[in-house]
This record gives C-alpha cells, structure tokens and sequence, in this order.
C-alpha cells in the first residue's frame, strides 16, 4: 500500500471517472488503473463498481476511502508541522474557497500585499458557491472557505471575521428613493432584483423582504443572474430596488451613492467566516490570509454594534 495508491482512489471517487482522475493526477489511464488494481487484489476488496458510470465506490470501497483521505490528511499535517517550525517565511500551497458575493470586492484590498509579503506561499482560489465550498472542504479539495454563516456542517468548523451590512440600492423612479432610510418592512420582494438559486444571499434578501415572503411569480419579465453588478445595472436602468453587501459599494461614485439607502437600527447584516475542517491543516497559513483579509476590512464591521444577522435559511 502507497500514498500514491491512495491518492489514486481519492481521485476516482472524487471524479467518478478513471481517465479525468488520471489526468488530475498527472498519469496516464493505464498506470492509475493498475495501481488501483494492485491495491484492490492487496486488499483482497473491491473498492469501486466500475460497471456504473460514474464509477461509484463498493460499500467497503466507501470505508477505504474515508481512511484514504484521513491518512493523506494526517500526512500533509506532518508536512505543515516541518514548516511551523522552520525559521523565516511561510510557504506552501493554500487553497481557498470564496463565495462570489466577497471575493470582487474584498480580495483586490489585500491580495497583492499577501503575496509581496509571503512570496513562498502559492495561493489557489476558487470562486464558488457555498455548497461547493462546503463539498469540497469535506473532499479536502480546499483547505479553507470564506462565506456567510452560520451553517450546519457538523465535520467543519467556523470562526466569524466580520458583519457586513446589507443595504437597499434604490432605482430613481422608485418609490423608495425620497426615504433616507428604510425599514424591512419597506421592502417588498416583488419589486427587488434578487440573485438566482445556489447564493446564499439570495435566502437573506428573501428572508429581509417582508418576513421572508418571496419573490413575485406575477412578473411579467423575470431575470435570472449571479452577479451583483448585473442587479446594480438593472436597477440603474429600470425601476425597482436590490439589496447589496457593504464591501461590493465601496467604488461606487456620487451619483450611484445618492440611490444607496442605509436600514434602521438593528441594521441588518450578514456573517462573513472563515471555515475549515476539523482536522486544522495549514493552521499558520490560514491564520495568516484570513489576518491580511480582516486588515483590509473596515473597522465598523468588526466592531460590536446594534444589529441583526440575516438568516441563511
């Protein structure tokens, strides 16, 4: 039995497909495929069914492979702990998982300094969705994520950096815009340009409209999108009003400014945390970005004031 064995069947049940696991892996079909024998006839198991596509591990195929990746884990933190206690710069590769509601707005604030400042460690990051990132810190495909909590994960664990406030973008025409500040009550889903499903913030903005109501199914145009810039141009360019995290306003200038409308105390807020598997990998590496990235946020999201954050679910 190898680490590389093992490696092997990680990637096959990760993929579910001998050829794309053997070109993550950087060998060819055949030699993963023997290897892979080898450890099955060792074994004396099968670990995958491969008369199903995708490929899907045997039920003491499964046992094996949650050993397999326990096993690797522990291996890369005897790595990590060499490097801890090596004198001078970090190094090592770190991969990070992000939701795409964060990562345009915070990570131009602190990711060239990061690297200027350690320039042994490679960054890996990934703009995905919270599932995905979820999904993947459990493969240890990441190594650690950075989204809005709380979440229900009970084989990861997460630390909140800081509360970012949501607030109203309002078109000009809209009923809203003579407010200086708004209410929950104020707003109405079915007016709201929301992002499609799969964003967690997408659930906060339907939970912040009107208790969590819903969207309008009486629309006559309806517009699916994953991106806040297509919502902010939408609402510049017709009527209606979407909800924006804090970070993603930051450039805005005057004029889209004077469509920006604060919520009253308590100010709703979403959690932003860095989460990670309870097998604590790369622990100074992780340290390190998520101090760089708390560095650039702005000291009135850290501080403890009146508010409340919006549910996830």
């Amino acid at each position: 039995m190898t680490i590389t064995q093992l490696e092997y069947i990680i990637a096959v049940d990760t993929h579910g497909n001998f050829l794309t696991a053997a070109e993550k892996c950087s060998v060819s079909q055949p030699a993963l495929s023997m290897q892979i024998q080898k450890l099955e006839k060792e074994l004396g198991i099968r670990i995958f069914d491969r008369s199903r596509q995708p490929v899907v591990a045997t039920e003491v195929g499964i046992r094996v492979i949650q050993q397999a990746r326990e096993i690797l884990k522990q291996c890369s933190r005897l790595s990590e702990m060499v490097n801890e206690q090596r004198k001078g710069e970090l190094n090592g590769v770190l991969r990070v998982g992000i939701i795409p509601t964060i990562a345009p707005y915070i990570l131009p604030l602190f990711l060239v300094d990061f690297m200027k400042k350690h320039p042994k460690v490679n960054l890996e990051i990934t703009e995905i969705t919270t599932a995905q990132i979820l999904q993947q810190l459990k493969n240890d495909q990441l190594d650690c994520g950075i989204l809005a909590t709380p979440i229900e994960a009970g084989y990861l664990q997460y630390t909140p950096l800081f509360y970012e406030p949501l607030v109203a973008y309002v078109s000009d025409d809209n009923k809203l815009f003579n407010k200086k500040t708004l209410s929950h009550d104020d707003i109405d889903a079915a007016e709201t340009w929301i992002l499609n499903e799969g964003h967690c913030l997408r659930n906060q903005v339907l939970n912040l409209c009107q208790g969590g109501k819903g969207v309008s199914k009486n629309k006559q145009f309806q517009y699916q999108t994953g991106s806040l810039e297509t919502l902010k141009r939408m609402v510049e360019m017709n009527n209606g009003v979407t909800i924006l995290p804090e970070l993603s306003i930051f450039d805005f200038n005057d004029e889209q400014m004077e469509r920006v409308r604060y919520f009253k105390r308590p100010e709703p807020v979403r959690e932003i945390s860095v989460v990670t598997h309870r097998v604590d990998l790369k622990r100074q590496l992780i340290e390190s970005f998520t101090t760089s990235l708390l560095n650039a946020v702005p000291d009135k999201m850290k501080k403890d004031r009146e508010r409340v954050v919006v549910e996830l679910n």
